[in-house]
């Protein structure tokens, strides 16, 4: 059977735009694949909210988030990208990062040029370490990858918003020049910035589509045009679940049974009762 890393590499060099809905656990992540999608990425915003109910800005720590990827990638046979932030220290941290994700189930590894702690890529307040620095992280992943760990590499980049959409670019390029399998430039302004990047740059590229972002949120087919890869949805489910959670506590506050509730067949059976019970049965003992 194809490892994780070469299922993302197969879909990588097929034809076509990959919409991808990002997870957060176990649950989310089966959700993505049953409804159709062939790939997701963990993110590291959702985690953290969902986890410990803090913010994206490196609170949650290495041994946390790999612990949350085994869940996930146990879950699901589609292929998982794991956000590994900055990699979690020095390029040797980053190294055993990248060892540890490709351990944990993961396709591909993100690492990125944040000064650490980092921040979610759309909000303010956001640094970027020193383009030699930032190289190293990535000649770190990428010999990881080449001495053995089973996975791909994304290379993403946050200079965008520090430094200027020029330094994002050059530094995406040594990237691909290290051998970075994804490349990855963060928060785009415009869609011609968009459009720039994806003439200059060499492919795949993923676009990052965060709701009411810095990013354009353009429709599928424009980015296919444009030359993206991925189209990434780092927070629509989360969103979409925090909102249905809170409605279904008012109206429970209210005293009303919350509306469009999945029903107790349906939740028994995604998360495997039906395949528990075959299981049993195999080893009832003998009358």
């Amino acid at each position: 059977m194809a490892s994780p890393a070469d299922r993302l590499r197969t879909l990588l060099d097929e034809p076509g735009l990959l919409l991808m809905p990002c997870c957060y656990d176990a649950l989310s992540a089966r959700l993505i694949e049953r409804a159709g999608f062939p790939l997701t990425f963990m993110s590291g915003f959702a985690v953290a909210a969902t986890r410990l109910a803090l913010p994206d800005t490196g609170l949650i720590s290495y041994g946390e988030i790999v612990d949350q990827g085994r869940a996930v990638c146990d879950a699901v046979s589609i292929p998982v990208i794991g956000d590994a932030d900055t990699g979690y220290g020095n390029p040797v941290n980053v190294k055993r990062t990248v060892n540890g994700y490709a351990r944990a189930g993961f396709a591909c590894a993100m690492i990125e040029d944040q000064l650490a702690p980092k921040r979610c890529g759309h909000t303010r307040g956001k640094e970027v370490v020193s383009r030699p620095e930032a190289r190293a992280r990535i000649r770190a992943a990428v010999d990881a990858r080449d001495e053995g760990a089973d996975i791909l590499i994304m290379a993403r980049t946050d200079a965008r918003a520090t430094h200027g959409l020029d330094e994002a670019l050059d530094r995406c390029r040594a990237f691909a020049d290290l051998g970075a399998d994804v490349l990855f430039l963060e928060a785009p302004q415009s869609e011609a910035e968009m459009e720039r990047l994806c003439r200059e740059l060499p492919g795949p590229l993923m676009a990052n589509l965060v709701e009411q972002g810095e990013t354009p949120v353009l429709p599928p087919g424009r980015l296919e045009e444009l030359g993206y890869k991925i189209a990434a949805y780092p927070l629509t489910l989360l969103s979409a679940a925090t909102r249905a959670m809170s409605e279904a506590l008012e109206a429970l506050r209210a005293g009303r049974t919350p509306e469009r509730l999945l029903g107790f067949p349906e939740l028994q059976e995604l998360v495997g009762f039906a395949d528990y019970d075959r299981e049993q049965s195999r080893y009832r003992p003998d009358e």
